[in-house]
């Protein structure tokens, strides 16, 4: 086993809390190299004293000895007092700092000191609060702006949801529930894990563990598109429930309902059924570490093998049966054949209307009568005329 480093740093955004007084930290998600992921907190003091120590460390490449050799970013003091404010403005700098830094090289990138700073503390896990003080106030990076770090969004509301069942972490990056637990969701993935927040604890949670409390519906589904995207199968798996199905590594589907819970509808060949998103990848894509991560982390569980679910609404989630897909599937492959037919027959029939007058014998030159010995005499030359005599 080779030694630990990090693959990426991305900033979530940073709280605003109030326990033991008011102060500001940022939120960081670490992946690791074993393919783990860590969310983490740190005080931008901490942060910009952990940079002096590495720059005291590389000294060539701080550009202290030479400014045209430093790759070590830059990255300013603290303020004598930071507020939100500061805070706020100083996440694109941070965002890009992270960047850079997992990209330097092995000896700056993968040393003791950057690992030592950015591993899971205890108050990462166990952040001091106190239930009495108002509870953290959380403030997320858009998507858009993880693209383009210049642009830091406000105060974002994360969404509240309920858990309708009793769970069970299966790992130390899950979270257990209890039934009518009340979480806040940090991240929704599309493999089904979603990363929420309950008092002070974190973790990732089965999607269909969840429910939103305005109504059983989730907005964010789309309608199934029965045209199908390209997916190739990145493990194999083995249907447990009647409506999955069974695929091999290198199958190729079609995907023809994406749903929030990481369970897709898809299509192989003219059969349809379940299949966890996690174990597919968009036909086209570079292949990353998707095989090796898929190795440490299984696919949720579906809503339907839920025992004792208790939810707040009466009527549960619009659920379309696997008889619909399937025979909207079969009607729109029956209609997409019937249409390349009729385009096949219409070219057939423009070919027979032209292949009669294609067949025609072309007409040849008419063969001009053979003139006279008269008009050869008055009009052909001495040489000619003489030869005909």
């Amino acid at each position: 086993m080779g030694d630990t480093f990090i693959r990426h740093i991305e900033l979530l955004g940073y709280e605003k809390r109030f326990f033991p007084s008011q102060h500001y930290v940022y939120m960081f998600l670490v992946k690791w190299n074993d393919l783990s992921e860590k969310v983490i907190y740190r005080r931008f003091t901490e942060i910009y004293e952990f940079h002096k120590v590495l720059k005291e460390m590389f000294p060539i490449e701080s550009g202290d000895i030479n400014i045209e050799n430093r790759i070590i970013p830059h990255l300013p003091a603290p303020k004598w007092f930071d507020g939100q404010r500061s805070t706020e403005n100083r996440q694109s700098t941070l965002a890009e700092y992270c960047y850079t830094l997992v990209n330097l090289p092995h000896k700056i990138s993968r040393c003791l000191h950057v690992v030592n700073f950015f591993k899971v503390r205890h108050d990462d896990m166990n952040p001091v609060t106190d239930s009495q003080i108002k509870k953290p106030e959380v403030f997320l990076l858009t998507k858009d702006s993880k693209k383009n770090p210049t642009d830091i969004t406000g105060p974002i509301v994360l969404q509240t949801y309920r858990a309708i069942a009793d769970y069970e972490k299966g790992s130390t990056s899950e979270m257990a529930l209890k039934a009518g637990d009340m979480v806040d969701v940090v991240e929704k993935s599309e493999n089904g894990w979603w990363f929420c927040q309950l008092k002070n604890k974190r973790g990732w949670v089965p999607a269909a563990y969840l429910e939103p409390l305005d109504g059983p519906d989730e907005s964010e589904e789309q309608e199934p598109n029965y045209a199908g995207k390209s997916y190739v199968v990145q493990k194999s798996y083995t249907a447990v429930e009647e409506d999955e199905l069974t695929l091999k590594e290198g199958d190729t589907i079609e995907v023809i309902h994406k749903l929030l819970d990481g369970w897709w509808v898809i299509r192989k060949d003219e059969t349809t059924g379940y299949y966890p998103s996690m174990y597919l990848q968009k036909a086209g894509e570079v292949n990353t570490s998707v095989k090796s991560e898929l190795r440490n982390r299984g696919a949720p569980p579906r809503r339907s093998t839920i025992r004792n679910v208790r939810s707040i609404h009466k009527q549960g989630r619009k659920q379309i049966s696997q008889e619909t897909y399937r025979r909207n599937s079969k009607k729109y492959i029956q209609n997409q054949r019937k249409m390349r037919g009729n385009s096949q027959n219409k070219a057939n029939v423009i070919i027979e209307k032209n292949e009669p007058e294609d067949n025609k014998p072309k007409a040849q030159p008419a063969v001009p009568p053979r003139p006279s010995k008269d008009l050869i005499l008055n009009r052909c030359t001495e040489s000619t005329w003489r030869k005909i005599l």
